[in-house]
């Protein structure tokens, strides 16, 4: 992989594991997606599509990375909105290689009780359909490209995807859905795509919370005392930032690195398995 991080890094002239690949990364106006796109320039892609809700993300985006990019304003619980981020991505760059599924929303902790039944119906309603409905059709709007090219999808899971604790029902049970998804369209698109995840912990992202819950300008790297919380729990002692996760990105989406892994999920979480500390001794 490219080593180098210098910030005067030139992405046009870049050369690494993805060069002349093309990607598109659902919510990759900020935290972990933004890196990613970053990172995949780096690493030599031709260009990367990149769909996001807002449009001070798509203003920042071009003005970041210029005609690198090219930026679709949507949502992506809508069918219309991931097949024009697909086309675009095409139509600029001629192919896609690699999906990047990002985009998400996080509960807060909201528990189970602490939730009225309407808040509980319209909570789940929405983040299900952003945390794994986006990803379904951002896969189904993909897919005959990603055959063509004989590419990759990448989803972005969590901790929250194998352990209690990393949110409420609603955000553990969606991030668990998508352990589901990526094993049935590694099985379904096996032999052409190869699908895949990366598992992120405690990340200094600003993911924001439902609309349901009152949360949309909320975000979780301005909780009181989180990035403490997480460095103090987890056995490697610090908490991530969104660019120490998109080496696992890179080595999935390398067809010279990965080409014999598929249904496979990378835990970039500091140890979350293992919490805990070893009494030195």
């Amino acid at each position: 992989m490219n080593t180098n991080t210098g910030t005067n890094t030139d992405t046009n002239t870049a050369r690494g594991w993805l060069t002349d690949d093309v990607a598109l990364v659902t919510g990759g106006g900020s935290g972990i997606g933004r890196a990613v796109v970053k990172r995949f320039l780096a690493e030599g892609a031709r260009g990367v599509g990149v769909l996001v809700r807002s449009a001070e993300h798509v203003a920042s985006l071009q003005q970041e990375f210029g005609d690198r990019v090219v930026v679709v304003c949507g949502d992506v619980r809508s069918p219309q909105d991931n097949a024009a981020a697909v086309d675009a991505t095409v139509e600029r760059f001629g192919k896609l290689d690699t999906l990047v599924g990002n985009a998400g929303v996080w509960d807060f902790f909201a528990r189970l009780e602490k939730l009225s039944l309407e808040q509980l119906s319209e909570s789940f309603d929405e983040i299900f359909a952003i945390n794994v409905k986006g990803y379904v059709l951002a896969a189904r709007a993909a897919a005959p490209h990603l055959r063509a090219s004989h590419g990759s999808m990448i989803f972005t899971l969590s901790n929250a995807a194998f352990y209690p604790g990393g949110g409420g029902p609603l955000y553990v049970a969606s991030k668990h859905a998508g352990v589901g998804l990526v094993k049935q369209l590694a099985y379904e698109l096996a032999p052409d795509v190869r699908v895949n995840a990366v598992a992120p912990g405690g990340t200094a992202t600003p993911l924001r919370g439902p609309a349901s819950l009152g949360k949309q300008e909320q975000r979780l790297s301005e909780l009181p005392g989180f990035e403490a919380s997480v460095a103090n729990s987890m056995p490697l002692r610090f908490m991530a930032q969104p660019e120490d996760h998109t080496g696992h990105y890179v080595l999935l989406a390398s067809r010279a690195n990965s080409r014999a892994t598929t249904a496979s999920i990378v835990h970039s979480d500091g140890g979350w398995e293992i919490r805990g500390f070893a009494r030195n001794t």
